[in-house]
């Protein structure tokens, strides 16, 4: 007598095929992250950066610079964030921390693409209160984390709404996402998941007192098309509400530690080139 899948796994076989196929697809996706996060990955991404600091301060500022500088060739991004830590003497949070105006003029002619001189003195200004204000930039995210949240979208909001109160341009504001107006947060995902994963590979740092599980993978045309293909994501556009789609996604896979999938996308969109 032949054996019933159905009396081993209590589905009928159309539904045991999707539950097969959903563990394969996990299965998968578990496989890549680890083939791509290992710490070898630090020496051709923007995470190099804040990897050449040790105090929790120069970390995260450096951090979320080299963040935000992270849009086109990571080679210039790379380049383009060593520059601003030259011009801060290498010691990013000693810096904000104390610069006068006069001090400021360090940044003059600096150009990363539409991020200009006074963007980054902007972000300085603005930096310097919240460290007046606040424990540290992780302290105000986590300060800022709502009650049951899924994710970390309010206090991206909240980060963008400081910035923009206290120094930061308002021409500035867009390089820093916020979820209300439907960004996808690409850079500012991608900041805390330096700052708040793990760091058992070497590559995250571990480094702000937040949930894991909260973290959201970050979205763009790579990482959509990887996600789209493998039936992870529907939505078309890469916006706010792509995010928690593909964040329900993920979660369902690696509910407590979503963002080493990044991996996976990452290096199935960009060194696979994944149609």
């Amino acid at each position: 007598m032949g054996h019933d899948r159905r009396s081993t796994y209590g589905l009928i076989p159309g539904t045991f095929m999707q539950q097969l196929a959903r563990e394969e697809l996990a299965q998968f996706l578990k496989e890549k992250a680890d083939q791509y996060a290992k710490f070898s990955f630090v020496q051709d991404d923007p995470i190099q950066i804040p990897h050449s600091f040790t105090t929790a301060e120069d970390i995260e500022i450096s951090g979320l610079i080299a963040a935000t500088l992270s849009w086109g060739n990571r080679k210039t991004i790379i380049a383009k964030s060593n520059d601003l830590m030259d011009r801060m003497d290498r010691s990013p949070a000693e810096f904000i921390r104390g610069a006068s105006e006069s001090d400021l003029e360090t940044f003059n002619g600096f150009v990363h693409r539409t991020f200009q001189s006074e963007d980054i003195k902007g972000l300085a200004r603005s930096l310097r209160m919240l460290y007046q204000e606040h424990e540290s930039l992780g302290g105000f995210f986590k300060a800022n984390v709502r009650e049951g949240a899924t994710h970390l979208g309010h206090s991206f909001q909240e980060f963008k709404g400081y910035l923009l109160a206290n120094g930061l341009p308002l021409r500035a504001g867009k390089h820093f996402g916020d979820p209300s107006k439907g960004s996808a947060c690409k850079r500012l995902i991608m900041f805390t998941r330096w700052m708040v994963r793990t760091n058992k590979e070497g590559i995250d740092f571990g480094l702000w007192d937040i949930d894991p599980a909260l973290l959201s993978l970050p979205l763009d045309v790579h990482s959509g098309r990887v996600a789209r293909s493998l039936g992870l994501l529907k939505r078309k556009q890469n916006d706010w509400k792509a995010v928690v789609e593909l964040d329900q996604s993920i979660r369902a896979i690696e509910p407590e530690d979503p963002a080493r999938l990044d991996y996976a996308l990452f290096g199935l969109g960009v060194y696979e080139g994944w149609k």
